[in-house]
């Protein structure tokens, strides 16, 4: 089970990082756009984080 919470929380954090590496690719012509997808990726790195700190101590 912890392999599977490891590889679910990578996706995650990896995906999260390509999100706010393209949010600047994306620009000043979108505003919030660019902004929103920046927030997203804090927060895709956020949960990939939480997830195994909060899961694993369950499964202990």
């Amino acid at each position: 089970m912890r392999v599977v919470v490891f590889v679910i929380s990578l996706l995650i954090f990896v995906g999260s990082l390509v999100l706010m590496g393209y949010s600047f690719e994306v620009g000043i012509e979108n505003g919030l756009g660019a902004g929103s997808m920046f927030l997203g990726g804090i927060l895709g790195v956020s949960l990939a984080f939480a997830i195994p700190f909060h899961l694993l101590e369950r499964f202990d």
